[in-house]
């Protein structure tokens, strides 16, 4: 139930951030390096949400069985750091709910399956102001839907699980709460459709259509997750 939330943990790539023409972009860089056939946006859509490792087992025939995968990965992984910012923005109301956000008091995080160096670029520029702490994968942690990034942010928070909610856009983040376990918002402006959510088991009644509606949400808490 959201009740007496203090904290609030996001997803990024989907949910604050609209980064999938730069995701694109890298990964078709990549493609082209290897004489691979390339994908569109759309394509990609649907790779994304378990790190940089599957977007690209998902992107190549053969996956990970690919002779050339690692060297594939290095080179999708080079491209977007350099490029990560070019295309990318926070989708329209982001920044204000985040503001309104801050303002009444709540402690926020991001966790993110994207690379630790990436998060925390994007983090430093656009989110810093109202948000304490960004983690991204890296070594020693499992990726979600493990609940370990998740348990850090908790900690550099210092809040407590039975006093935060998750927010986020994909099936990946459902399950990252589940095994938390808290409560789970799934927002309709980031890489799945109301369909794809309500496939993957959210409730009608857990979604929300647009950032400005998240703060009302929580400031009523009558509405089960």
């Amino acid at each position: 139930m959201l009740e007496n939330i203090q904290s609030i943990i996001f997803d990024l790539d989907g949910t604050l951030l609209n980064t999938l023409e730069d995701l694109t972009d890298s990964v078709n860089h990549a493609m082209r390096q290897f004489q691979l056939p390339e994908h569109t946006i759309e394509e990609i859509r649907t790779f994304v949400g378990n790190g940089a490792a599957k977007l690209i087992e998902r992107a190549i025939p053969e996956g990970r069985e690919n002779a050339s995968y690692g060297e594939i990965l290095d080179v999708f992984r080079k491209h977007y750091q350099e490029h990560c910012e070019e295309k990318t923005g926070p989708y329209d109301g982001v920044r204000e709910m985040l503001e309104q956000l801050h303002g009444e008091g709540y402690r926020m995080a991001i966790v993110s399956n994207k690379p630790d160096d990436a998060v925390k670029q994007l983090y430093e520029k656009y989110f810093a102001a109202w948000v304490q702490a960004a983690i991204g994968e890296h070594p020693g942690t499992e990726k979600k839907p493990a609940p370990a990034m998740v348990y850090q942010a908790l900690a550099e928070l210092n809040a407590d699980a039975a006093c935060a909610v998750y927010v986020g856009d994909s099936e990946v983040d459902l399950q990252t709460a589940a095994n938390v376990p808290m409560p789970c918002i799934s927002v309709l402006w980031g890489f799945r459709t109301e369909e794809e959510l309500l496939k993957a088991g959210v409730a009608a009644e857990n979604m929300i259509r647009t950032p400005q509606e998240l703060p009302h949400f929580l400031r009523h808490p009558d509405r089960a997750v």
